[in-house]
């Protein structure tokens, strides 16, 4: 049985903490506590290692061995289909982020998280970008004085860097997800409902995916429909999958015979690329648009939101830990900063001018 034990002077336990984003947030994080890096192959992690002070030791979640540790907190960086990793973390009272389930896994975690009366904060930051995207609609709601709806368009730079378990959720694209939109709630389908939408400057089809922010919003924040969209750079990229969506690839090509195909969509990683992002809020005072912008890609932009995530359960954010218990990104208790604690990590906020509701209307 893997053993995790709270250690309030003990490393952060980073596990795949030498992946893409693991790396990203292992270097940001090394300036403020000891780290422990933990993956089925640790030998990858050396350099990483060496340039951060961390100890590495190997923890395989395929793996049944038994793992053991003592840790301030741990964040999971890596799929964790079994849950191990938050079970352990559970019995050992240990603090707890998270920035890797989609929708369903997440919903699970908050069940299990729920009946195993938790006695350290569990953050559950798998919105997209590591939670970025909640937090920004907590800013917006924070100054329209509630949030009524909230549209999120992602734009996909295919030239970026991106690990295999980011693109999961391709597996997911043949399966209905539930949505809230205008009160009610029904099932849409994965790349539907397609539309073009500026994103920072640049005009992007983007298509509908399946993404836990439209499952948290509407209950933290009260949103009354909440729609997340994803598009690639290449406008002929998205069409393409959105055609393979319509003829039923994803529906039929499903389990592991097709899984190599289906990874390969989209996991073709480049050199590097410039992650940007658009969310569109009305709440009481009107509307307000945020486009967020990572010069550095999607894997720096999650690491920051995964450090922001860290810094929260620590209370090392300027307010106190959170409460024993569940918690979202959008629970932040100092909505007003997130624009400058993002900005520290390299990553850029650009809000629009404040549109009143009567003349958005």
């Amino acid at each position: 049985m893997d053993s995790l034990h709270h250690d309030p002077h003990g490393p952060v336990l980073l596990v795949g903490g030498y992946g893409t984003v693991g790396s990203a947030l292992a270097r940001a994080a090394a300036a403020h506590w000891p780290l422990l890096l933990a993956g089925r192959s640790p030998q990858r992690a050396h350099d990483l290692a060496a340039e951060t002070s961390a100890e590495v030791r190997a923890w395989d979640l395929s793996d049944p061995t038994p793992f053991s540790a003592t840790a301030r907190a741990v964040v999971t960086l890596v799929n964790d289909p079994h849950d191990r990793v938050l079970t352990a973390a559970l019995r050992g009272g240990v603090a707890y982020v998270d920035i890797t389930r989609w929708t369903s896994r997440l919903q699970r975690a908050l069940t299990l998280t729920t009946l195993a009366a938790p006695t350290a904060p569990v953050l559950l930051s798998s919105g997209w970008m590591g939670g970025v995207v909640p937090l920004v609609a907590a800013a917006l709601a924070h100054e329209l004085g509630g949030l009524d709806s909230v549209e999120v368009a992602i734009r996909y730079d295919l030239a970026d860097r991106a690990g295999a378990d980011s693109v999961e959720f391709m597996d997911r694209l043949g399966i209905e997800f539930e949505v809230l939109e205008q009160g009610r709630r029904h099932l849409v389908a994965p790349l539907s409902s397609t539309r073009t939408i500026d994103i920072g400057g640049h005009a992007t089809k983007v298509t509908r995916i399946d993404t836990p922010e439209q499952f948290t919003l509407p209950l933290t924040l009260g949103a009354s429909t909440a729609t997340t969209r994803i598009g690639f750079s290449s406008t002929a990229s998205t069409s393409a999958l959105v055609g393979l969506g319509r003829v039923g690839f994803f529906r039929y090509a499903r389990g592991p015979r097709w899984q190599g195909l289906r990874r390969r969509l989209l996991h073709a990683p480049g050199t590097g690329g410039r992650a940007q992002l658009r969310v569109d809020a009305t709440g009481p005072a009107g509307q307000r648009r945020a486009t967020v912008t990572d010069p550095a890609g999607q894997a720096h932009m999650t690491a920051v939101g995964a450090l922001l995530g860290l810094r929260r359960v620590l209370g090392a954010d300027g307010a106190p830990a959170p409460a024993a218990g569940v918690v979202f990104p959008e629970h932040t208790p100092q909505p007003a900063q997130v624009g400058a604690a993002l900005e520290a990590g390299g990553v850029d906020m650009a809000l629009s001018t404040p549109t009143p509701r009567d003349e958005a209307a």
